[in-house]
């Protein structure tokens, strides 16, 4: 019953300085959750909030003789159909690279030696996705969440306004631009278990396809809360199996 409610899409949500207010306010009054330091290596995404229509719902990466890159036959882009509105850029990630080839994810990587989240967050986009944001854009941070690949990886929240992104082939193969009102679908996110964990294995339906934690795990937080000011924790949402290599 919940899947098939999943399948209602609301409208769209307007990119604007009411909807800028809004998360900054919710986010600025949100204890956050951190994970203190120890032997797992610290990593940042970064949330960028963007405009968006069907017209400009994904660019595919290409290379420097403006070459796109290769997509295999059949691939799954179901996030095509998921801009609208207010979004946020999710990335598909190229599928030559030796782990989580092929999975959806949020411009990002490992902290470089002396940064902090925000900095690392705002280079990875920069180098991922060719857009420069300053500090300024920053509108806060969601709760920290360990990943199985050992990282304890802290999502920043940006404003990116009117953007020209130009992926790295080396690093995204296409980058979508997801309608926040996705995450306000009924019954979503989904949940399910499976017999290697005791925790829940979280999966959010956007557009006609289903993102798998670690990414759903921060989308579902940037609804709740982003959008809602709605406190709940998602740092024990399971990721899949196939996820954790």
């Amino acid at each position: 019953m919940e899947q098939e409610a999943a399948h209602v899409i609301p409208a769209p949500i307007p990119y604007d300085a009411h909807l800028r207010e809004r998360v900054r306010t919710h986010l600025a009054r949100h204890e956050r959750r951190v994970v203190a330091p120890g032997d797992d290596r610290r990593a940042a995404v970064a949330l960028v909030l963007v405009d968006s229509t069907q017209e400009d719902a994904e660019l595919v990466a290409t290379y420097p003789d403006g070459t796109e890159v290769e997509r295999p036959f059949g691939l799954n882009e179901g996030l095509r159909t998921a801009a609208g509105g207010a979004a946020v850029l999710v990335c598909r990630r190229p599928l030559h690279l030796p782990r989580h080839a092929g999975q959806y994810s949020l411009p990002g990587g490992r902290l470089e030696p002396g940064e902090d989240v925000v900095a690392a967050a705002l280079r990875e986009t920069r180098e991922e996705v060719g857009i420069d944001l300053g500090q300024d854009r920053v509108l806060g941070l969601l709760d920290d969440y360990v990943t199985r690949s050992g990282f304890v990886m802290t999502p920043v929240v940006v404003w990116g306004g009117p953007v020209t992104l130009r992926p790295d082939p080396g690093e995204v193969m296409i980058v979508y631009r997801v309608g926040l009102h996705q995450l306000d679908r009924p019954g979503s996110p989904w949940f399910t278990t499976i017999p290697e964990s005791d925790r829940p294995v979280v999966a959010l339906p956007l557009g006609s396809t289903v993102v798998h934690a670690p990414t759903a795990a921060v989308l579902v937080q940037l609804g709740w809360l982003g959008l809602h000011g709605r406190d709940d924790p998602v740092a024990h949402f399971e990721q899949p199996v196939f996820a954790w290599r």
